[in-house]
């Protein structure tokens, strides 16, 4: 008996992310994708800036677009029905959505905007935090975003790959020993920040811009940057205008929309 529930634990730990994710998966799910409507699913963050493209283009075509974010496991079931796109934060991301949105493939993911990591301190910078090595002093109260296996984000390792960029180990030590909360998603890491009183959260420059009140960023300088991209990915079965909609994402009008809230091409 010993043996076999020592096995049992061993399948379940060693059990890789992906086969969590496709746990979102329900194949009893029908599609209908062409009803009229442009279905843009994803993580929230890029969604901002997403909708004000998307409310440019229906004001200038009269074509209905609709924009769901948020935490995957808020709008997953509906997206297997109906959705005509869906946005990655990052690639691992995109990869992730891919084991769960078996209408989509690989070769229908497109990159379209970067954007950088960024310190995010508080509005008026308290601590006077100017660059990375400033987070490693000790006392100093970070958080970050990571998916810890169970969840899909774009902070997943982005912490670790700013800290350990210089190949210094002391430096991941470092800052390690100065995380004081790793959150499933931007908007708990958000919510956690405020909550205890942090000093630094390693995010998106989106997440600033649109909280001006409660944040401000920090940028990171040239040899500690790490950069993530906004990918999209087209159904087969999508909606006609969803295409449309997707070269309007990337026309020169877009482009400015999207580089206020950090985005470039």
């Amino acid at each position: 008996m010993r043996i076999a529930v020592l096995i049992v634990l061993t399948t379940v730990l060693a059990m890789p992310a992906s086969a969590q994710d496709t746990a979102l998966h329900d194949p009893s799910i029908s599609r209908d994708a062409q009803d009229g409507v442009i279905r843009l699913y994803g993580a929230g963050g890029p969604d901002t800036a997403i909708r004000k493209v998307a409310d440019v283009w229906t004001k200038e075509t009269g074509r209905k677009v609709e924009i769901t974010a948020g935490p995957e496991k808020t709008w997953s079931k509906k997206a297997q029905g109906d959705a005509d796109v869906i946005w990655g934060t990052s690639e691992q991301a995109m990869t992730a959505f891919l084991e769960t949105y078996k209408g989509f493939s690989s070769d229908q993911v497109e990159p379209i905007y970067l954007r950088p990591a960024v310190i995010a301190v508080k509005a008026g910078n308290p601590k006077g935090i100017m660059k990375f090595e400033d987070l490693l002093a000790e006392g100093t109260k970070i958080v970050v975003t990571e998916g810890a296996g169970v969840a899909n984000t774009s902070g997943t390792g982005v912490w670790e790959d700013i800290a350990g960029r210089l190949g210094r180990l002391e430096d991941v030590a470092a800052f390690r020993s100065n995380i004081v909360a790793f959150e499933q998603g931007s908007g708990a890491s958000f919510k956690a920040f405020k909550a205890l009183d942090a000093d630094a959260w390693i995010t998106w420059p989106n997440w600033p811009l649109s909280n001006p009140d409660t944040l401000e960023a920090v940028p990171l300088s040239s040899d500690r940057a790490i950069w993530r991209d906004l990918s999209v990915a087209l159904a087969p079965d999508a909606d006609p205008d969803a295409k449309a909609f997707l070269d309007y994402l990337i026309s020169d009008e877009a482009q400015k929309i999207m580089s206020r809230e950090g985005w470039v091409r």
